[in-house]
């Protein structure tokens, strides 16, 4: 699936918010951001970086992202599962903002209950990402 680079970068985004949203970044978490930025195209260096001072950075605003697809919002929110049971629990301000977030997106919240419990089920140690099938589009010069 081909993105525009505003989702790419809400997307990423995105997820750093959600890692905050409890107030520790495990390791766990700093491992699959950073499979998460390689997969949108983002250096090494700025995802370690912007990993690192999320929890610290006042200017970064908690806005939930608007994907531009529904499809595009459902691959986030199954991601942010992933991450956020990443260190074996769903903080529940994490989920509050995931549900938040597929609702602004128009998600169906028993969709979202749904995803929730498969994720918690199928939980493993090298997860599937589904950022990891994404692609997105150059931009015109």
């Amino acid at each position: 699936m081909n993105i525009p680079v505003i989702d790419a970068s809400n997307y990423f985004k995105g997820l750093l918010l959600l890692i905050r949203r409890d107030r520790k970044v495990t390791k766990s978490e700093v491992e699959l951001m950073m499979r998460i930025g390689k997969a949108l195209g983002f250096e090494e260096e700025f995802c370690k970086q912007s990993i690192e001072g999320i929890l610290e950075n006042e200017h970064v605003r908690d806005q939930p992202p608007k994907f531009t697809t529904k499809d595009l919002a459902m691959k986030f929110i199954r991601d942010g599962l992933v991450l956020s049971y990443s260190d074996n629990e769903l903080h529940p301000s994490e989920e509050e903002w995931l549900k938040f977030v597929a609702e602004l997106n128009g998600l169906d919240v028993q969709w979202f209950t749904q995803e929730r419990q498969k994720t918690r089920r199928e939980i493993k140690s090298h997860p599937h990402l589904e950022v990891e099938n994404l692609q997105v589009a150059e931009l015109k010069r």
